[in-house]
């Protein structure tokens, strides 16, 4: 299979189900951004962490190509005349979200209590875990527009919204484990 298909070379690119759009459309932007958002929790699992968060983030990748595919995939076309789910793999579930909230309160348990803002930064890993969190949250603003002009199921939209949550708590974490300064946001008076 050839990696260049030539087909987008006039600014257009195929939905899941044929649908032709332009490259600019909400939907492109919506799952590309899931993929940045990919792209960085890869990042993140190839620091030095301790493997348990590891496996989860590879839990999670698997979760936004699915959430990605759900993005992906034109509303009209996303049933086949059978009535069969287009897709066919399974979509992002109460389970999955509630997975992330566990996480986060297991992590909690072990953190100071937060009374401040905190700065971003303090070591490398928990950097790409704020960079992560920023990109995850602009996939949420994108689609929740997305879910205004065409909806689509609900949990995509909260498991998004949850992610951005853990990985906030995960930098947090990540600081307490490696002995990083949190640096807390105090305004300055003037």
């Amino acid at each position: 299979m050839k990696i260049y298909t030539k087909t987008g070379d006039k600014g257009t690119t195929a939905l899941f189900g044929g649908t032709r759009v332009p490259k600019h459309h909400i939907r492109i932007e919506s799952y590309g951004t899931v993929d940045e958002l990919n792209s960085y929790l890869g990042l993140i699992r190839d620091q030095a962490i301790h493997q348990e968060y590891k496996d989860l983030i590879i839990h999670i990748q698997d979760r936004l190509f699915t959430l990605g595919a759900i993005l992906a995939t034109d509303p009209e076309k996303a049933v086949l005349k059978n009535g069969k789910d287009r897709l066919n793999i399974s979509k992002i579930s109460t389970e999955d979200i509630e997975r992330l909230e566990h996480e986060m309160d297991s992590m909690n348990e072990a953190l100071p209590p937060m009374t401040h803002f905190v700065l971003p930064g303090g070591h490398q890993t928990v950097s790409f875990c704020h960079i992560a969190r920023c990109v995850c949250r602009r996939a949420e603003r994108l689609a929740t527009q997305l879910n205004d002009l065409e909806p689509f199921e609900a949990n995509a939209l909260t498991y998004l919204n949850r992610l951005s949550d853990y990985l906030f708590v995960l930098a947090r974490k990540l600081t307490y484990d490696l002995r990083a300064d949190e640096i807390k946001w105090i305004p300055e008076k003037h």
